[in-house]
C-alpha cells in the first residue's frame, strides 16, 4: 500500500487520508477528565494516538496534534447522573477545584512520560476557554438550534436531525433513543429527551461556575471538544480521535452543535480506538477492576500478579491492532515483557553487528526475504497503522540477526544495502514509530525516576498545605546530598552534590 489509508468511524470504511493542506495536519484527540488518577484505560487511545503523531511525522506532516484537559467537571446528563466530577472529587479530597486538577494532570503527565508518548503541541484546558464555549452557545441559539430554559441551554436534536445525518457517525436510532433515555435531573425542561446540554445553570452548591449571557453556569461536555479544536485546528479539520466509548453522545453531539456553529462538517476523518477489558470483563468499579497507572507499574492491586513496566504495557497494547477488543491479563502481560525483551535483544545484537562490505548477498533468496519483511512495515503501517504486523515483520526478522551473530548465517549472507536497510528499518520502527525503549534502564536514570516521584510527593504534599511532611522530604533529600530547589509556578529541580 503506497500512501496512508485509515479506518473512518464515519464512513465505515477504509479511506485514503488526505490532509485539508498539503503537507499539515490538523489532529485532535479528547483528553482526559482530571478528578482522579489515570487509569488503564486511559493507556490505550493515548498510546494509540501517539502512534498516529508519531507515523504522520515520519511521513513527513507538520501535525498540530491537540489535546485538551478537561477540568471543569464531566457533565453526562444522557445515561449517567448529571455531575461535576471534579467539584465532587475536590470536597471528597478537601481541597480546592483547581488544587485537584492540578494533582491529577500532573499525575496524568506523568504516565504519559512513563510510556514514551510525545507531548501534543497545545494542550488547552476547558476551563481555560470558557468565553469560546460562550460565543459558540450564542452563535447556536441564533441560528436556532438551541433554546433558553431558566438558565440552562440545550440543542435542539429533533430540529437538527431533519436536516442533517444525526447518529451516522454511532449507527444509533433516534427513535429508539427517545424511548429509551432515562429520566434525569433536567429532562423535564427539555423539548425531547434526546436533548443534550450546551449550558447548565449551577445550583447554589455548585463550586464551578461561571457568568453567561443566561445567567451563572457551567459548560456541558461536548461543547468543551467543539470550541476547543475549532479554535486551534479550525472549523475543519483531518482526524479526530478517541475511545469509542465516546462516539456517542460526545462526539454525535460535537458533529451537531459544530456543523451548525461553522456551517459544515467539523471533521474529514475519525478515528477510535476499540476498550480494554480485564479477563473478559469491561472495567468498571463494580467489578474492582479499575487498575490506576501507579497500581499498573508497582504491582499494587488485587489482580496483579506483579509490577509492569510501562514499556511492557505499550508493546502488549501495539501488539493488537487499535480498533480490535484488547483483553488484559496476566498472562498476556508476562508473555508481552518476554516478547519485548526477546526483540529488544537482537536489536541490541543487530546494532553491533557488522555490515558485509559487498553489494552482492551470497545468499539472494535470504536477502529478498529480509526486504520484504523490512519493506512490509511501511505497508503495514500505511494499512490503517497496524501495529500488529509491523511487530510480527520484525519478530520474523529476529532469528537472522541472531543466526548471524551464533554464526549459522554468513555475515556476508545479505548485501551491504540490504543489512543497512534492515538496521534502518530495527531503529525506525521500534523507536522512532512505535516509541518504544529498552527495559533495562542505566541507574541515572532509574535515579531521576525515583526522584521524580519523592518531588511529586513534595508536590503534594505543598498543596495539601502539609509544610511539615514538605519540609521532611526536602531535608531528608539534603542530608544525602540531594538539594531540592523551588522554581516559578510550582516546579522543582534537584542537584546532587
Amino acid at each position: 500500500m503506497s500512501s496512508l489509508h485509515l479506518y473512518n468511524s464515519f464512513s465505515r470504511q477504509k479511506e485514503e487520508f488526505k490532509p485539508i493542506t498539503p503537507g499539515h495536519v490538523g489532529l485532535y484527540v479528547c483528553g482526559p477528565t482530571v478528578s482522579g488518577e489515570s487509569h488503564l484505560g486511559h493507556a490505550r487511545p493515548y498510546i494509540t494516538f501517539d502512534i498516529v503523531n508519531r507515523y504522520l511525522q515520519h511521513l513527513g506532516y507538520k501535525v498540530r496534534y491537540v489535546r485538551n484537559i478537561t477540568d471543569a467537571g464531566h457533565f453526562e446528563e444522557e445515561g449517567r447522573e448529571a455531575e461535576d466530577k471534579v467539584a465532587k472529587k475536590a470536597i471528597l479530597e478537601l481541597l480546592e477545584p483547581m488544587e485537584l486538577v492540578h494533582k491529577y494532570t500532573e499525575l496524568f503527565h506523568w504516565g504519559m512520560r512513563k510510556f514514551n508518548n510525545l507531548s501534543p503541541s497545545i494542550e488547552p484546558t476547558a476551563t481555560g476557554h470558557i468565553i469560546e464555549q460562550i460565543n459558540m452557545i450564542e452563535d447556536i441559539i441564533a441560528k436556532g438550534y438551541a433554546y433558553v430554559v431558566d438558565g440552562s441551554v440545550y440543542f435542539d436534536v429533533k430540529k437538527y436531525a431533519a436536516g442533517y445525518p444525526y447518529l451516522k457517525l454511532s449507527g444509533r436510532v433516534l427513535e429508539d433513543l427517545l424511548e429509551t433515555t432515562r429520566e434525569l435531573e433536567g429532562q423535564n425542561e427539555k423539548r425531547d429527551k434526546a436533548d443534550f446540554a450546551l449550558w447548565k445553570k449551577a445550583p447554589e452548591e455548585h463550586i464551578m461556575r461561571w457568568k453567561s449571557p443566561w445567567g451563572e453556569g457551567f459548560p456541558g461536555w461536548h461543547i468543551e471538544c467543539s470550541a476547543m479544536s475549532s479554535k486551534y485546528l479550525g472549523k475543519q479539520f483531518d482526524i479526530h480521535g478517541g475511545g469509542m466509548d465516546l462516539q456517542f453522545p460526545h462526539h454525535e453531539s460535537e458533529i451537531a452543535q459544530s456543523t451548525i456553529a461553522h456551517g459544515c462538517a467539523p471533521v474529514n476523518y475519525w478515528m477510535h480506538n476499540n476498550m480494554i477489558t480485564i479477563d473478559g470483563r469491561k472495567m468498571g468499579k463494580s467489578y474492582n477492576n479499575v487498575i490506576k497507572l501507579t497500581e499498573l507499574f508497582s504491582g499494587e492491586h488485587p489482580i496483579l500478579e506483579q509490577a509492569y513496566h510501562p514499556m511492557v504495557i505499550r508493546f502488549y497494547i501495539l501488539q493488537t491492532h487499535y480498533r480490535s477488543t484488547l483483553d488484559f491479563s496476566n498472562e498476556a502481560l508476562q508473555a508481552s515483557e518476554k516478547a519485548l525483551k526477546r526483540i529488544w535483544e537482537a536489536y541490541e545484537v543487530l546494532k553491533k553487528l557488522t555490515s558485509p562490505e559487498s553489494e552482492t548477498a551470497t545468499d539472494k533468496d535470504l536477502d529478498k526475504k529480509v526486504q520484504d519483511f523490512c519493506n512490509a512495515c511501511a505497508d503495514d503501517m500505511n494499512d490503517d497503522f497496524n501495529t500488529a504486523k509491523v511487530l510480527a515483520n520484525l519478530f520474523e526478522l529476529a532469528p537472522i540477526i541472531n543466526g548471524i551473530k551464533g554464526g549459522q548465517i554468513k555475515p556476508d549472507a545479505l548485501s551491504a544495502t540490504t543489512f543497512a536497510l534492515l538496521q534502518t528499518t530495527f531503529k525506525t520502527y521500534l523507536e522512532d514509530i512505535l516509541g518504544l525503549q529498552p527495559l533495562q534502564q542505566n541507574n541515572d536514570s532509574k535515579l531521576d525516576d525515583v526522584l521524580q516521584l519523592v518531588i511529586e510527593m513534595r508536590k503534594e504534599a505543598r498543596l495539601r498545605k502539609d509544610y511539615t511532611a514538605s519540609d521532611k522530604i526536602r531535608d531528608m533529600l539534603a542530608a544525602s546530598g540531594i538539594l531540592l530547589k523551588d522554581e516559578k509556578g510550582g516546579e522543582m529541580s534537584y542537584t546532587i552534590e
